[in-house]
């Protein structure tokens, strides 16, 4: 069961997603569905994916999870966070990236 405010997921640059996925297949035995040309997720203890979008940070991204992403965007804020990003659409439900105190940036989601 997902849990408010706890890591659910990872995304991590990918570059060119071919040598990458090979890599970490013939590594480690990953496998991975793909969604679509620039995006590559797998299941490997923690779930996450590889973003070959140019336009994606490229810095892996740590995200958290809310039921309720309004009101975790609200309580961000709230604690002094930034949000760099607000609360988007993406295939699997919306998010919204925010930046700590610290400059790290991260993101927070929920299917609906």
């Amino acid at each position: 069961m997902r849990e408010d405010g706890k890591i659910d997921y990872v995304e991590l640059p990918g570059g060119d997603l071919v040598p990458t996925k090979r890599f970490y297949e013939a590594a480690f035995g990953w496998t991975f569905t793909d969604y679509g040309p620039s995006y590559a997720a797998f299941t490997e203890g923690v779930d996450g994916g590889f973003d070959s979008d140019a336009a994606a940070t490229r810095q892996p991204l740590v995200v958290l999870y809310a039921h309720d992403l309004e009101a975790m965007a609200a309580k961000v804020e709230t604690a002094g966070g930034v949000i760099v990003k607000p609360i988007f659409s993406f295939p699997g439900g919306r998010r919204f990236h925010f930046r700590d105190p610290s400059g790290n940036e991260m993101a927070v989601w929920s299917e609906g």
